[in-house]
């Protein structure tokens, strides 16, 4: 594991106490991996969501009803 030194601002540094002195984290370092993971799955989902628009976007328009889109949605959950 590489190691840092980060300087973070009075607020900050005291939000992060607080955390380990409740002890829902056993460290500042523990809360700062578990804060970029979530950050990082946050990222994941984001990426897949953004990439889902874009490809519904570039699918086009159509001119079916809302009952054959929804019929059409639910025969590919069938498939």
């Amino acid at each position: 594991m590489s190691r840092q030194s980060t300087s973070f601002t009075k607020p900050n540094d005291e939000w992060l106490k607080s955390k380990v002195d409740n002890q829902e984290y056993s460290s500042k370092s523990e809360l700062l991996n578990d804060l970029i993971r979530q950050a990082r799955n946050q990222q994941i989902q984001i990426d897949y969501a953004k990439d889902k628009i874009e490809k519904a976007e570039k699918s086009g328009f159509t001119k079916d009803s809302k009952e054959q889109i929804l019929a059409q949605s639910k025969s590919l959950l069938n498939e």
